[in-house]
């Protein structure tokens, strides 16, 4: 069943949103060759029990973490450990708050250092799909408009796009109806109503659309072990419109990069 948010409450789910995004920009500082993903997962926790924040992921389905730190070839879902990152790296840090009732959940795929020009185009292109699915959650389109969006984005520059995994309906639940595909037919799917809120998330491979599940039951990797790139937003549809309640710029901030996002609101 999807549930509808009033005006209040999508302000409420604003400011959840809004505690994943500063959480994901006082990462960004952290992020540098020889952290581990495990001290990166301590300091989230940390900065979101400090700001009266609940981890939204630790516990979850039995997840052991606050962060899925998801590393070169791993898609998402990947468990923190003590390994430090190299030069090179690039590891995809989804984040959930709940607060006030309300879960926000966003993610971003951050670079280690210098990283190779292919695995560059391919985060670039990751996170302007984003935006093109952004752009199709509007009055009159449906679901499946979001996932075409994405698809022929991507598929457009030759990447592969995960199908297993899939963006959700998000509120008092942290995965509630409907389901999201980052690939799709236009015209398909669930009719896109004012109230919804979304967590859109493409999950674009490098290679091959195809993945696994690893031995630990959470971690999942492309099926040819080549990079994969993680992009998540949160977005309301209000009076026909998408309005996006996260943000990357406190990311923007901490790296000194410029913000360049197209605006929604």
């Amino acid at each position: 069943m999807i549930v509808l948010k009033n005006a209040e409450e999508i302000e409420r789910m604003r400011v959840s949103a809004l505690m994943v995004s500063k959480t994901l920009g006082m990462l960004a500082a952290e992020i540098k060759p020889g952290v581990t993903p495990l001290r990166l997962d301590k300091l989230a926790e940390a900065f979101i029990r400090d700001h009266g924040g609940i981890p939204g992921f630790l516990g979850m389905y039995d997840f052991p973490n606050t962060l899925c730190t998801s590393i070169n070839e791993q898609v998402v879902h990947g468990i923190p450990n003590d390994k430090p990152l190299e030069e090179g790296d690039i590891i995809s840090i989804d984040c959930g708050v709940l607060y006030d009732e309300y879960y926000g959940d966003h993610a971003y795929t951050f670079p280690v250092g210098a990283i190779d020009p292919a695995v560059k185009k391919l985060l670039d292109t990751t996170k302007a799909s984003l935006y093109e699915g952004i752009a199709a959650m509007k009055r009159g389109n449906r679901v499946g408009d979001i996932g075409y969006a994405i698809q022929r984005y991507c598929e457009a520059e030759g990447y592969g796009v995960v199908r297993e995994l899939v963006g959700h309906g998000l509120g008092k639940q942290l995965h509630e109806d409907p389901q999201v595909p980052n690939y799709g037919k236009r015209g398909s799917g669930k009719l896109l109503q004012d109230g919804m809120v979304l967590a859109i998330e493409p999950m674009i491979n490098l290679g091959t659309h195809r993945v696994r599940q690893l031995s630990d039951g959470w971690s999942i990797i492309t099926g040819d072990k080549k990079a994969s790139a993680h992009f998540e937003h949160d977005v309301a549809l209000v009076e026909g419109r998408p309005v996006v309640l996260s943000t990357f710029d406190y990311i923007y901030d901490a790296l000194g990069l410029p913000k360049h996002d197209p605006i929604f609101v």
